[in-house]
């Protein structure tokens, strides 16, 4: 397929790796060079306050596996086999 640079740098994705992407208008991409290709990867972009409360929250449960406070598992099976008891 191909594409055309326009004014402003803008170029069109096709139709087709749009819709087999799920694409839509707004997504984000991270862009970048490499080996002499374009690359365009689509990425999420979240609010810096989101991601401080997450942090917030991961830090909090980190305290408490440390402590014993907190059950870790090896795996998905392990958790639902203690859910299950």
């Amino acid at each position: 397929m191909l594409a055309e640079l326009r004014t402003k740098s803008q170029i069109t994705i096709p139709k087709d790796i749009v819709k087999n992407l799920g694409l839509s208008e707004g997504d984000k991409f991270d862009v970048f060079e490499k080996d002499g290709m374009i690359c365009f990867v689509p990425v999420v972009v979240y609010p810096k306050k989101y991601i401080d409360e997450l942090n917030t929250e991961m830090a909090e449960i980190r305290k408490k596996v440390r402590s014993g406070k907190q059950p870790a598992f090896d795996n998905v099976d392990a958790l639902f086999d203690k859910l299950e008891k």
